[in-house]
This record gives C-alpha cells, structure tokens and sequence, in this order.
C-alpha cells in the first residue's frame, strides 16, 4: 500500500494546530491591596531612595571599594549566580522534548536459529545480520505537558534569579552596615580613651591633694575605681573592633586584616531627604517579592503539567538505515530501511497516583500563594519598621545632643568647683560618669540613623537595576 504523503502532512498539521492551547490554568497575579503610602512615611512621593545606585547613595570611598571587592569574592554570590546557571541549564532540558530527539544505533549478529533478529526459526542455518541506521521520536505537546513545565522551569530559573540579586543586596547592605559599626567602635573607643585620661587626671589631681592633707582617702580610691572602670571598657572595645573587621574580611572573601576606613567625623551625608516611594513600586523591584512570585508562577504551571498527565501522550517515530545480511553493512545486497509511525500511550489506571499527583500541585500552588501573599506583607512592615525607627532616631539625636552639652558644661563646672573648695569630689565624679556614656550614646545614634537609611535601602530592594554594573570609584 502506498503512503500518501500530503496527506500525512495534513494530519500532522492538524495535530500542531490542534496542541497550541496548552492545559491548566494561566496565571494571574493574586491581588494585593499596595494602595495608598507606607505606614509612618513622611515624603510621600513616586520617588524612591532605592532608585539610586548603590555607589550613588554611599560616597565614602573606603566603603565603596570594599563593596566592589565583595561583589567580585564574595563567595555567597558566586554560589548564587551558580544555582543561577544550574536554574538556566534546567530551563533547556524541560524545553528539549519540544523538538524530535534524533539518535543512532547500530546492531551486528550471527547465530543458529537465532531468534535475536527475527522471531522465526531458520532451520539450522547460520545466518549474520547488520543493521545501521539514524531514528527520530517527538512527542507531539498535544495537551501542552511539556510547554507546562517549560513555564515552570523558566520561572523557577527566574525566582533564582532573583535569590541571587537579593544575596547581592544583602551583600550590599552587611558591608555597608558593618562598616558604619566600625566607624561607630572606633569613635566610642576614642571616647573611652579620653575618658580614661580625664579619669586618670582626676585620680592624680586628688592624689596630690591626699599627699598634701587636703582630700580623704575614700576620694582617691573613688578616683582610682572610676579610673579602672573606665579602662576596662577600652580592650572590649577593641574586641569588638577586630571581630567586626574580621566579618567584614568574610564577606570581601578573603583572610582577616585590618579594613581602611576614614572617621565617622569625616563620613559623608546621607541624602536630607529619604523618601520610601510608593507599596505599588515594591512588588516590582524587591527581589523576594518577585522571587515568591516566580515560585507561584511555577506552581501554577504545575498544575497544568499534571492536568495533562490524564491524557495519552501522542508521538511519532521515524528510522532509516541500512539493513544487511552480511557482517558489513556496505558491502553488496544491503537494502535500504525506513519507517515513519506514530505512538500512543496513555493511563488506565494508576491506582490514584495521577489524581494525587494533581491534587499535590494544588496544594503546592495554594502554599505558593500564600507564601507569596506573607512576603508582600512582611516586606510592607519592614519599610514601615524603618521609617519609624528613623523618625524615633531623629528625636533621639535631639535629645542626645542636648544632654551632651549640658552635661560637658556639668563637668567644667563641677570641677572647677571642686577645685576651688565649694563642693566634694563625687560631684565631679557623678557629672563624669554621666558625660561619656552620653556622649557614647550620641555617636550610636548617629552611627544608627546612617544603618537606618542602609536598612531602609535594602527593605525597598534598592539599587536592584543596578547591582551588576558598579562604576568605578571616583578618588
């Protein structure tokens, strides 16, 4: 019989066709209620500080280098960016049944009444065989199976890809964070150690005095006790340092060393203004947001995949070679072979296995939505924790600059006081022990509305357009 060509042309044209609408559910974005402004935000406007590049919010140089250097070595990020090419390479094997999958074989006998090659018995003789040839099979996507999971690994590499830009922000945002505690260690340790010199001038002021008959015992060994008190602090300041430099190191991917750093008296400004931008905005430049959405979206797709696994998976297989009963299967009298057929293959039953299998990419999509819809607020709350915290810190700076003042100009007094015979010396001594833990107060809530606008950056996905391409620093 005769194969009509054109018309099996038609049939498989049809079939294209007809697997274009692939099964399941497409995707819509669950609604979010991102109406309005961000709780406790005071510069309600479009603009947003996490439109800023990076490099363009931090000016300090020292701090900008060493971002660059743990953008490059971080090892965190190149684990990131390989579960991001792991994701991309999963992408193309979901996408390859899409296309006919073209193999060769080969195949070389001889035997008795060998049933290896054919069913039939050949009466005692020997006989050899050889056959070589190229053969195709394609899964004909009639239900949209394979497109399915296509759009589930594609959004599976895209969510990793958004892990990575958030490892990259965070990454951003330790740097940045640990650098300004350094600033703030180094200037309390600058405090403590004027502290201790102003102890240790007292301790010696009164001891004099005791030598001369002029002030008890009880004096100098208060003096001598606040003196050690003071002193105390300085090596746990020191810890604190070397540890935090040490973490730092970690994040630049390299072995501890001492980190260049100018002075927290020296640190350039942060922006006046630090506008949050609007809840809108966030759902489409925070990479957790997005890479919860990626994750639904994928759930979603599942769900489509499985639908399809209810239906019979429809193919179709081709062959040619060459076919020879000789051992070389070029040699004289081999033939030509080749066949074109279609496969079909479907469940009748699985003992529930299908059915539970859809039922689990339900459940899975559900989780997904919601897991989705808690990032959405939680990221909400993280701003807004922010923006009080920044607020509070304001007033607080306030506050601290005025107790400050008025317990420096507490001190002179006192001490000249005491000095000239009108008050004891625990006066002096109280009006000390309040002056520089005010003062060490101070520079921890400078040093935390500078972490406040770090954190702020980070919680609005800051710098997201731009974390790949960091312009070189400006000296």
């Amino acid at each position: 019989m005769k194969i009509n060509r054109h018309g099996l042309l038609l049939l498989l044209l049809a079939v294209l066709l007809a697997g274009g609408c692939a099964m399941g559910p497409n995707y819509h974005r669950p609604p979010v209620d991102a109406t309005g402004d961000f709780r406790f935000a005071t510069n309600q406007t479009a603009g947003s500080i996490a439109d800023v590049p990076w490099w363009g919010l931090f000016k300090d140089t020292n701090l900008q280098d060493l971002i660059r250097v743990a953008l490059t070595n971080n090892y965190n990020v190149r684990q990131a960016a390989d579960r991001v090419e792991e994701a991309r390479q999963l992408v193309t094997v979901a996408r390859a049944p899409l296309f006919p999958q073209i193999g060769y074989g080969g195949e070389v006998g001889r035997g008795r009444n060998s049933v290896f090659n054919t069913p039939a018995v050949q009466n005692g003789v020997t006989t050899s065989s050889t056959v070589v040839g190229v053969n195709a099979v394609w899964e004909i996507d009639f239900w949209g199976r394979v497109r399915r999971l296509t759009e589930a690994a594609r959004a599976n590499y895209l969510a990793t890809d958004q892990g990575r830009r958030g490892v990259i922000i965070s990454l951003i945002s330790d740097v940045a964070t640990d650098y300004f505690t350094l600033l703030d260690l180094d200037q309390e340790l600058q405090i403590q150690r004027a502290a201790t010199n102003a102890y240790a001038g007292s301790y010696r002021i009164f001891n004099d005095r005791r030598t001369n008959g002029v002030a008890s015992r009880l004096e100098t060994d208060r003096a001598s006790a606040a003196l050690a008190s003071a002193a105390i602090v300085i090596p746990q300041l020191e810890i604190q340092i070397a540890t935090t430099e040490d973490q730092i190191n970690v994040l630049l991917g390299r072995r501890g060393g001492a980190i260049p750093r100018g002075s927290l008296t020296n640190e350039p400004p942060m922006p006046a203004e630090v506008p949050a931008g609007l809840p809108s905005t966030l759902l489409q430049r925070r990479p957790d947001i997005l890479a919860s959405e990626d994750a639904l979206v994928a759930a979603n797709a599942n769900i489509g995949a499985s639908m399809a696994n209810f239906f019979p998976q429809i193919g179709l297989t081709t062959f040619f070679g060459k076919v020879s009963p000789e051992l070389s299967a070029f040699s004289g009298g081999s033939t030509t072979a080749w066949n074109v057929g279609a496969t079909l293959a479907g469940p009748l039953f699985q003992g529930g296995q299908l059915r539970a299998q859809y039922r689990v990419s339900k459940a899975q999509f559900d989780e997904a939505k919601s897991a989705y819809e808690q990032t959405v607020i939680t990221a909400f709350q993280e701003v807004s924790d922010v923006l009080i915290s920044q607020q509070k810190l304001a007033e607080e700076s306030v506050y601290n600059a005025q107790a400050v003042d008025s317990l420096t100009s507490s001190v002179e007094l006192s001490t000249e006081r005491y000095l000239n015979g009108m008050s004891s010396y625990f006066e002096v001594l109280e009006a000390q022990q309040e002056l520089y833990p005010a003062q060490r107060a101070q520079v921890q809530t400078q040093v935390n509305q500078l972490i406040s606008v770090v954190l702020l950056y980070q919680a609005l996905g800051g710098g997201w357009d731009a974390v790949d391409h960091p312009e070189p620093a400006k000296h």
